[in-house]
Order: structure tokens, then C-alpha cells, then sequence
């Protein structure tokens, strides 16, 4: 499948979407549990199929014999899972087109729980109900049909990114409450880049692990950098979330993309299901920001936390203040030392944190201080704007390494302003392309001497320069103007080919030198160490009008709005007095 087959085929399915928002009697941030059931079911038939010929003919092969096996156990053996018939896609989309489509449903999820108990309470069963409303009771079967177009042919790969599609959809249409469980898929394949997750037996943690999909990029990184099966196998996640819903999308995600792991559902503050100080090679999060209502009692006493330090109010409280429990004044802290006590003698862990904590003061600063002196932490980036929808402010990445306490790079920090890097998904969203993600990996790869990747992904983008088109089409977007502007990128910015400092992107800051860490306060905020340079922001004549039109209209849009506001109050006072 092309890239351009597969985007038409997540658009067309993201059409299901709309057909629920029209009929079904659900509320707007409940539209995701059925749908992403759907998916999974059709993934399930699909493999099952895949698989079909290969488990009746080793079930026939040793049958009646002393190696014999039942169907079940070869089906788990070979795709992980067993499918009874009930639960057959064509089973249910030929099945009538009316209310009872509910419960044939429900009876195929139920089904697939008990033939696979590591799926026990994972799908969703009892909303299928609401997706048969008596005005249209074929709903629900015309959103089966749409995910019956889902290819035979369809490979797990495809599936994960189906899924993953959706989740980011879904996490953009609920706005600030989607980020709770979803994490831009651009960010995350950044993350992992730079982090650079080695396949084997090595096991990964996240804390606050939403829909898993931390996992799964890192997982499919590994893929990607051809990473035999064997190996992939022994790579272990660890997943701790909170909500029970988010649990059971996260326990899909991983099943869906044939990632091996746990996902534990508790509260990571108060419980460590996995013993985890220490435990992890890796450890990846994107936790909620400036959470203010932990109990610092029950922190306070937890080796995860105070290995760095917890946070904690220096002010004295009042009488009425004293006779509540204390809690932290800001758990971005917690989270920060939880990741680096997590982590074994060699571990590396990506986190996202608010931006505010790069500069935090107080205890926060102390517990700064200490990770930096340490000599753990060994990279920094500032996100763009607007990269989440939860939040619209940048947010930024730390990266830590524990190995590099023992070497001589121990003092110093690797700085990456991103601010100006990004790809426009509309007025409110932006992402990172796949240039930009390779672009700013290149970076850290650099800098950790790797000069050849700087060569092959040079090379990658004169071979893609050679082949383009000069001017873009439907079917070939980027053209020759648009690699040379990628070559153009690597070769203005690292023109030998080796790592140096830009101003206005990265630099390389130490403890002790003049203007470095220690006078900085401890600041681990890039734009105090890279600098600025002033660049136009790509922005075209024509973007620019309409971006002026909304705002103007919105100007004029306004100034109504104030001045029937103003005649409204001007009437209320009038009315006030002649009564």
C-alpha cells in the first residue's frame, strides 16, 4: 500500500466518525471506545485469516499424534490470539441491519475476552447499544461496512497506523481533554529518535503511559531499523495509567501493533506496580503538567522521590492552612526525579515537561541542581507552540542519560531551540514532518560523533532530489525544490558535516564556563544558551492576506459584539433607575 492509498484510506474510515456524530446517542468525547472496537476486531479477523491455512495445516499435521495440539493453542502461538466464529468480521457485517447488530457485536467482544483472557475487560461491549437508536436503527451496521473496506492484504504495521490515526483525531476533536491520553505521534517518533531504543532484552517503562503510544513508536523504531523478530520479542514495556478507559486504549494499542507488555492501572504517585527504581534501560512519558494536589506525606516517604528530592512549599501555612494535609506545590518535580531513579547504571529516558520547570525555583531548583551536577541529564529541547492539544504554550523535552555521569562529557548539556521548526495542520495545530524529525535527530547524532548518519541522510535526500518532480502533483507533493531545501538545511547548518554550535538552534553548554550552567542559575532553558537569529517564518503573500482577512474580520466581529454589549448595559442602567 503507498503512502497515498494508505492517507485515503484513513480518511475514509475517519468518515465513520462522522457518521456516529450524526446519529448515535453518545456524548461528543465518547465517539472513540466504539470505533477503535471496530478497528480491532478487523485487525483481529484480518490476522486470524493471515494466519488460517498455517494453524489448520500444523493442527492436521500433528492431530491424533503425541505432539498434538488443539486450534486455540496454535492460533495464540502464531498470531497471538484466538478468534471464534461469532466474532468472524463477515459473521457480523452480514448479519441483518437492525437493532440486534448491537448485541451480536457485544457477543463477539465478549467472546474474544474469554478464548483470551489477557484480553478479559479490554473491549468495548455494552456502547455498541447506543450506536442502534430507534430513528435509524442501521447505524451501527453502516459503520461495520465502513471498516469491512479495510484490505485483506493489510499488514500490522498498516493497522497500528490506522489506529494511531485515530487516536490523534479523536485527541484533536476533544481538545484540552484529549491530550490526556494522547501524545502527538510527530513528537513521540522524535523522542525515540533521539533516544535511540536498542531492541534485545531490555525493558521500558511509562509512568503515565495514556494510550501506549510510546511503545508502539518505539517499537515500530526498531522495526524500522531492522531489528529481527527475535529481538523485538524480548523488548519489554511497563505501562502505568490511571484511567480505567485510557487503560483499555492503550491495551488494544499494543495489541494492535504486537507489542509485547503490561499496562497496570493505578495512580503512579501513589503505587509502583513494577518495583521500578532502578529497574529500566528506558524509561518515556509525556505526564500531566503542574499537577498541585499530591500528598506530600506519602511522596515523602517513597524512595522513587526522594532519591532527587521532593518539592515543597518553603512558606510558612496559616492556623486554618496547617490543619489540611500538605501537599506538593507542583508535581512536574516528582515526575522529573521519578524518571531518573527509575533508570539502571546505563538507562536513557525522554520525558515531556512543562516549560516552566526548565527555570522552576525553590526546591525545585535544588532538585535541578543535584540531576545536573550528577551529570545525568544530556539533552534539552524546546517544542513549538501549539504541538498539543492540550496545551498551546511550548513544552519541553528532557533527555537523560546515566551512562554519561562516567564520562568526560559529564558537565555538559547539548541545547536544541525547535521553536521555528514545524509543519502547519491548521491555524491551531502543528506538527513535525518526516524531514524535520530526521533533520533534528541529525543533531544529536552529530554530536555523538555519528558523522556517517549525516552522510546517508544526505544522501537520501539527493536521491529523492533526483527523482522529484519540478512541480508538485496529487500523487508526488514534494518536489525538487522542496529536497534541495532539506539538503540546503543540513549542509548550511553543518557545512563539514560534523556537530557545531547554531546560533538560533543548538549549543553545547557546560557547568563552569563563562555564561554556562552555574551562570545561568541551573537554567535548563535553551533560549538562554542558544540564542536568537531572526528568520522569516516561511509564511507565502497569500497565506499571509488570509491570515490578516481572519483576523480582521474577527477585529470587526468583536467591535459588534462590544458595542450591542455596550447598548445592552446602557438599557439595563436605564431601566435600573426608572424603576
Amino acid at each position: 500500500m503507498t503512502d497515498k492509498e494508505l492517507k485515503q484510506l484513513k480518511d475514509n474510515l475517519w468518515h465513520s466518525a462522522d457518521v456516529l456524530r450524526a446519529g448515535a446517542h453518545l456524548a461528543a468525547n465518547k465517539y472513540g471506545q466504539p470505533i477503535l472496537g471496530l478497528i480491532f476486531l478487523r485487525y483481529a479477523d484480518i490476522l486470524f485469516k493471515q494466519h488460517k491455512d498455517e494453524i489448520e495445516a500444523e493442527y492436521s499435521k500433528y492431530k491424533g499424534g503425541r505432539m498434538e495440539k488443539s486450534i486455540k493453542e496454535i492460533a495464540i502461538e502464531k498470531c497471538g490470539f484466538f478468534l471464534p466464529e461469532c466474532a468472524y468480521y463477515d459473521y457480523i457485517n452480514d448479519a441483518p441491519d437492525d437493532a440486534n447488530k448491537a448485541t451480536i457485536v457485544k457477543k463477539a467482544m465478549e467472546a474474544i475476552e474469554d478464548e483470551n483472557p489477557k484480553m478479559f475487560g479490554v473491549l468495548p461491549k455494552e456502547v455498541y447499544a447506543q450506536l442502534v437508536p430507534e430513528e435509524e436503527p442501521e447505524l451501527l451496521s453502516n459503520i461495520v461496512r465502513i471498516f469491512k473496506d479495510i484490505p485483506e492484504n493489510c499488514t500490522v504495521d498498516i493497522f497500528g497506523e490506522i489506529y494511531e490515526y485515530f487516536l490523534g483525531n479523536f485527541a484533536l476533536a476533544e481538545g484540552k481533554d484529549g491530550g490526556t491520553f494522547y501524545t502527538p505521534a510527530t513528537v513521540v517518533r522524535y523522542m525515540v529518535e533521539v533516544l535511540n531504543p536498542e531492541p534485545g532484552d531490555k525493558k521500558f517503562l511509562d509512568p503515565a503511559c495514556g494510550s501506549g503510544g510510546m511503545f508502539v513508536q518505539a517499537a515500530r523504531y526498531m522495526h524500522n531499523h531492522n531489528a529481527s523478530e527475535a529481538e523485538q520479542m524480548k523488548f519489554r514495556c511497563y505501562g502505568v495509567e490511571k484511567e480505567p478507559d485510557t487503560v483499555k486504549l492503550a491495551k488494544m494499542n499494543l495489541l494492535l501493533n504486537n507489542v509485547r507488555g503490561e499496562i497496570t492501572e493505578a495512580n503512579t504517585f501513589y503505587s509502583d506496580p513494577y518495583n521500578s527504581i532502578g529497574q529500566f534501560d528506558y524509561v518515556m512519558a509525556n505526564p500531566p503538567f503542574n499537577v498541585d494536589e499530591v500528598n506530600y506525606e506519602r511522596v515523602s516517604k517513597d524512595d522513587r522521590f526522594t532519591e532527587y528530592g521532593v518539592p515543597r512549599n518553603k512558606s510558612k501555612s496559616s492556623k486554618k492552612e496547617s490543619d489540611k494535609k500538605e501537599t506538593v506545590p507542583n508535581a512536574n518535580y516528582l515526575w522529573i526525579g521519578l524518571f531518573a531513579a527509575a533508570l539502571n547504571n546505563t538507562g536513557k529516558a525522554a520525558l515531556v515537561m512543562a516549560n516552566q520547570a526548565s527555570d522552576a525555583s525553590s526546591s525545585e531548583l535544588d532538585i535541578r541542581k543535584k540531576l545536573i551536577e550528577e551529570g545525568i541529564i544530556c539533552q534539552m529541547v524546546t517544542l513549538p507552540s501549539n504541538m498539543f492539544s492540550s496545551v498551546t504554550l511550548p513544552a519541553t523535552l528532557w533527555f537523560f542519560d546515566k551512562a554519561k555521569a562516567k564520562t568526560e562529557r559529564k558537565n555538559e548539556i547539548l541545547f536544541i531551540d525547535a521553536r521555528g521548526i514545524y509543519t502547519k495542520v491548521d491555524r491551531a495545530h502543528r506538527k513535525f514532518s518526516e524531514e524535520q524529525i530526521k533533520n533534528l535527530g541529525i543533531i544529536t547524532k552529530l554530536y555523538n560523533g555519528n558523522t556517517e548518519a549525516f552522510e546517508q541522510l544526505l544522501q537520501e535526500y539527493k536521491e529523492n532530489l533526483q527523482n522529484a518532480p519540478v512541480e508538485s502533483g496529487d500523487s508526488e507533493p514534494m518536489t525538487k525544490e522542496y529536497w534541495q531545501a532539506q539538503i540546503d538545511w543540513l549542509t548550511d547548518r553543518f557545512p563539514e558535516g560534523i556537530y557545531r554550535d547554531v546560533i538560533g538552534l543548538c549549543k553545547v553548554a557546560t557547568l563552569d564556563e563563562e555564561d554556562g550552567i552555574k551562570d545561568q542559575d541551573y537554567s535548563l532553558n535553551p533560549g538562554r544558551y542558544v540564542g536568537v537569529v531572526f528568520e522569516d517564518d516561511d509564511t507565502s503573500a497569500e497565506e499571509f492576506k488570509v491570515e490578516m482577512k481572519m483576523i480582521s474580520d474577527q477585529f470587526v466581529k468583536l467591535n459588534e459584539d462590544a458595542k450591542g454589549l455596550e447598548a445592552a448595559i446602557a438599557d439595563n442602567l436605564k431601566k435600573f433607575f426608572e424603576d
